[in-house]
């Protein structure tokens, strides 16, 4: 189990898979996605337990002793958990700065898209695509934990497209990015589309090496979503408020959600939009023209 977030750590559960005509060929698996150490938890407790409740039966006097012992092993597992932190993300990111590197020397600019499951991420991405596809050179990357069904979506709109199956982790990292680009090969002076998977706490702590991270929220979820998952709003440049066309029907206060996520990052740019109806798009869209310039 990763000691970052607590995903699982199955290097061959993870899959990277470009779409073709004949609707999807693996054409790489077994990833190494970060370091995992599977036995720093559960083997310092056993041998100090045992040594001392081998020489007696009694157990109406002797709880003094264990107590010493669970403060030490307690220290234990906090330092080796901090420890095994800063290896796998220090890892990432020396890997997130190569992608970074890559993106800008092509003249990419590539967009984290980051938001909770259900706040419209998928359709937000085909309508982008669908109106800017003939305007701008686009491709994505598709991240979920199975199936390639939001992939098989992308694929429908023309543009390519890889599926990275996480398995049981709950978020992409710069090294499946990275395999993934080897087999994309994404085109120079373009935008690359990364839909992470639906997650607004683990996929923060991972830099992919994106030129930029957009969140995004519905009016369907709660005003509250920036002060509750602080680091997701923290590290994103953009927050995009979907599905406005609901805010007739719905008690959300739109102004609160926003004067929150300024709490939080004061330099956070806001789109307002409607994926289904189109309404507000178009304001998103120049953005990641200006930025293609």
């Amino acid at each position: 189990m990763c000691s970052t977030c607590g995903c699982g750590s199955d290097e061959n559960e993870i899959s990277i898979k470009m779409l073709s005509e004949d609707n999807g060929i693996i054409v790489e698996k077994h990833g190494h996605n970060h370091d995992h150490s599977h036995n720093h938890s559960h083997d310092h407790e056993h041998p100090h337990d045992h040594e001392h409740s081998h020489d007696h039966d009694h157990s109406h006097d002797h709880h003094h002793e264990h107590s010493h012992e669970h403060p030490h092993h307690h220290h234990h597992h906090e330092v080796s958990v901090v420890d095994l932190e800063k290896d796998i993300l220090s890892k990432n990111q020396l890997k997130a700065e190569r992608n970074r590197g890559y993106f800008e020397a092509l003249n990419i600019f590539s967009v984290n898209l980051v938001s909770s499951p259900g706040s419209g991420k998928t359709t937000l991405l085909e309508k982008t695509i669908h109106d800017l596809k003939d305007k701008i050179e686009l491709s994505v990357i598709e991240g979920d934990q199975q199936t390639s069904n939001d992939a098989e979506r992308i694929y429908k709109t023309g543009v390519p497209v890889i599926q990275v199956n996480t398995g049981k982790g709950c978020h992409l990292d710069s090294e499946m990015i990275s395999r993934s680009l080897k087999l994309l090969q994404p085109k120079p002076d373009s935008v690359l589309m990364i839909e992470n998977v639906g997650n607004l706490v683990c996929p923060a702590m991972f830099d992919l090496g994106e030129s930029a991270r957009v969140v995004i929220v519905s009016v369907t979820e709660g005003e509250d979503k920036p002060i509750k998952y602080p680091d997701m709003f923290h590290t994103s440049q953009v927050c995009i408020i979907n599905k406005t066309d609901l805010l007739p029907y719905l008690k959300f206060d739109l102004e609160k959600l926003k004067n929150y996520a300024l709490q939080v990052n004061p330099n956070i740019t806001f789109f307002e939009v409607s994926a289904t109806t189109g309404k507000g798009m178009n304001e998103w869209y120049e953005y990641l023209k200006q930025r293609m310039k």
